[in-house]
């Protein structure tokens, strides 16, 4: 495969929490996929495809964002030449982000991009776009996070997909009056047509929600919750995380447990063969200033070891760090706007994620370059910790 970027991974650090102190510091690799290519991209999707032992990446690009996709063909350390949805530019360029990117099986996969599109040819071509339907209260669909595929245990075969949108009520974006609201949805012919939504009692105050199947069977939904009242006016990275549960396929929900009140969001849920589930989600406000007094951004991960209904804050995993390049309205630029994980044959992990480290003003007036990154790396076993061992399933270097 021609590569498209730099084939070398680095070896870095990822460091593992105890509370603010640090408990250990073990190997990963990183690459920033995109750093050759000197362009906006953005929000990263990563879907595997086992038949073909490929990783499927999704990426915005440029402003305003257009659709492409690429591929690796050796568990994301080298990339071919990124590919759009549409050979037309001008229908590319109309779908706007991509997101959503899920693979269903036998080659087939599935994404939103102004309407739904689909690939029966493990994402080489896509046909597209089918309009996604607005919600019940009229207002549009809006679409973050990839499906649930819940699959015949017999057969493997897809039966049922679920997916999660959200909108404003209330007023909507910017009034004081205004709220978000979450919905979930089910297709059963691989999302070609949908069921009537459901506005979830419990999603009142939710945007994205990223769902996953735990091992017990409940459904796992990780939420952006809307910031609190006294954050009004300031930009979205006050708005936080949180989780509920559905012990009956997602027709109803438990309430929101609310794990962090601002700065953390976009979650991604990934199941272990440990049976633990793993979250990946960014740090936009959280971490303190540096002495030069500016903000610091991240990648972090916890995880859950009773399906979901508890999450282990307290030896959260820092997956990146990196320091913001200026302070001010725009000190957003150099954040993070995305993860996507997978758990990859050998029991590893991928992580994508967004960062704008290198940003600076573009004749346009949006930040320039973005990029995205990528991270290789083990969450199992046990780590040396100040001259003792833990023996909660915490990380392991790529030592292979």
């Amino acid at each position: 495969m021609t590569s498209a970027c730099r084939a070398d991974w680095e070896p870095i650090k990822i460091v593992q929490m105890d509370g603010e102190s640090v408990a250990g510091e073990l190997l990963a690799q990183r690459q920033i996929v995109t750093e050759s290519w000197n362009r906006v991209v953005a929000v990263p999707y990563l879907a595997y495809l086992p038949e073909k032992d490929r990783v499927c990446m999704l990426v915005g690009c440029d402003y305003p964002h257009q659709p492409l996709v690429l591929f690796s063909d050796d568990r994301g350390a080298t990339w071919g030449e990124p590919r759009p949805l549409s050979p037309d530019p001008k229908v590319n360029a109309a779908a706007g982000l991509g997101t959503a990117l899920t693979y269903l099986g036998a080659g087939r996969l599935i994404l939103s991009a102004g309407g739904r599109w689909f690939s029966n040819d493990y994402g080489d071509t896509w046909e597209g776009s089918l309009p996604i339907p607005p919600a019940s209260n009229g207002q549009p669909w809006y679409q973050w996070d990839p499906y649930l595929v819940d699959r015949d245990p017999g057969t493997g075969e897809v039966k049922r997909l679920a997916e999660t949108g959200y909108n404003w009520e209330g007023g909507g974006p910017g009034s004081p009056t205004g709220y978000e609201q979450a919905f979930i949805r089910f297709s059963t012919d691989g999302g070609r047509t949908w069921g009537a939504d459901t506005a979830v009692p419990q999603w009142h105050g939710v945007s994205e929600v990223a769902l996953a199947r735990a091992k017990n069977g409940d459904l796992v939904g990780a939420c952006r919750t809307d910031m609190a009242r006294q954050y009004f006016g300031e930009i979205d990275h006050y708005e936080g995380l949180g989780v509920c549960l559905s012990q009956d396929d997602g027709h109803t929900w438990s309430p929101v447990n609310r794990l962090y009140d601002y700065g953390r969001h976009h979650p991604s849920l990934v199941l272990l063969p440990t049976g633990d589930l793993l979250m990946t989600y960014v740090v936009r406000l959280g971490y303190p200033r540096n002495a030069e007094g500016f903000p610091q951004f991240g990648i972090e991960a916890v995880v859950s070891r009773d399906n979901g209904a508890s999450w282990d804050l307290q030896h959260r995993a820092v997956l990146a760090k990196w320091t913001g390049n200026r302070t001010g309205p725009n000190e957003w630029w150099p954040s993070s706007q995305a993860t996507s994980t997978v758990l990859l044959p050998d029991g590893s992990l991928l992580t994508a994620f967004g960062t704008g480290y290198r940003s600076q003003p573009s004749a346009a007036g949006h930040p320039a370059p973005r990029d995205v990154g990528l991270i290789h790396w083990r969450w199992a076993g046990t780590i040396p910790c100040a001259g003792r061992r833990r023996s909660s399933s915490i990380l392991h270097c790529l030592a292979d």
